[in-house]
């Protein structure tokens, strides 16, 4: 009996070809988004991710007075960081510094958001003048601010000195400087926070709160259970940014202080610049540099880690 053989046919070609022009439209689009990005990320490289390899670079070796490299010191760097008293002294300066700017720059931006939310006629005004700051360099502010510390002159002594209260030398004194500094950097600070709160503000559902007056909620009960929750977000931005910019302080230092008196003010950052560029310590500046970056890293790492949870995003 003969058995029926069924013909073989060869593999068909279709899916092969369809195979690899499927490939060909993945490497065709990744190619043509990297031809998109390709502009940020040259600019990055040049601004951002060489100079911290440089940096990194330079951290373990001795330079000379341009910079150079001349030996290798290893780890040699950051282990005399660790147990100089200067660089914890510059430490404990910026957490302090960052404790009364972040927490005060907030809570007033916030409240002036508030006050501008609502709807009035000529609160267009207002508006501006909070926000104001925000065009204002840190050069211009800071010689403002400093003409109005200066001990003679200066306007808010002049006010002192009419309540019968004895003039201050703010930026000259170890016990006001930092205070000193920190008032200027709210105000500095305020113009963009409270621009970011009020878009916040603004984005909010006016139906939620007509909700909740109905419900019979006060004004602070709408406040703790409709408007913060729903502006948590930006407050979650808004403090993560305020903390990395107080931890990399710089040039309000420079202008009001040059980092004294008697090291008062002497931040993380002004600590490195006078480091390299005083003492011309490049690698030690550079251990600082990293050090800092660590510290900030890991600062945002646990912000997003644990803050964020209480954000509302809906």
């Amino acid at each position: 009996m003969n058995e029926r053989v069924s013909p073989v046919f060869p593999p068909s070609p279709w899916p092969a070809q369809a195979k690899q022009a499927a490939r060909q439209t993945t490497v065709k689009s990744w190619l043509e988004g990297m031809m998109y990005l390709f502009p940020s990320l040259l600019l990055f490289g040049i601004f951002l991710f060489y100079p911290l390899a440089r940096t990194l670079y330079l951290s373990v070796f001795h330079t000379d007075y341009q910079g150079k490299p001349t030996e290798f010191a290893g780890l040699a760097h950051f282990a005399a960081l660790f147990q100089d008293e200067t660089f914890w002294h510059s430490v404990k300066t910026t957490f302090l510094f960052a404790a009364l700017t972040v927490p005060a720059t907030i809570v007033i931006s916030f409240g002036l958001a508030l006050l501008v939310h609502e709807k009035r006629k000529g609160i267009g005004i207002f508006r501006t003048f909070f926000a104001s700051t925000m065009g204002m360099s840190v050069a211009a502010a800071s010689v403002i601010w400093m003409f109005m510390y200066n001990p003679a002159i200066g306007i808010i002594n002049r006010l002192l000195s009419t309540t019968g209260l004895a003039s201050v030398s703010w930026l000259l004194d170890p016990d006001t400087a930092l205070y000193a500094v920190a008032i200027a950097t709210i105000w500095m600070n305020i113009g963009f926070t409270f621009l970011l709160l009020l878009a916040g503000l603004q984005n909010i559902d006016p139906s939620l709160y007509e909700s909740a007056r109905i419900a019979g909620f006060s004004y602070w009960r709408q406040l703790w259970t409709v408007t913060v929750p729903l502006l948590s977000p930006t407050l979650f931005f808004v403090t993560t940014v305020s903390l990395i910019q107080a931890l990399q302080t710089f040039g309000q230092i420079d202008f009001l202080t040059k980092g004294g008196p008697v090291d008062a003010t002497n931040v993380f950052v002004y600590a490195i610049y006078r480091e390299a560029f005083v003492n011309y310590q490049f690698g030690f500046a550079s251990a600082q540099a990293i050090v800092l970056f660590l510290i900030i890293a890991v600062i945002t790492f646990l912000q997003f880690r644990f803050a964020e949870r209480k954000v509302h995003y809906q």
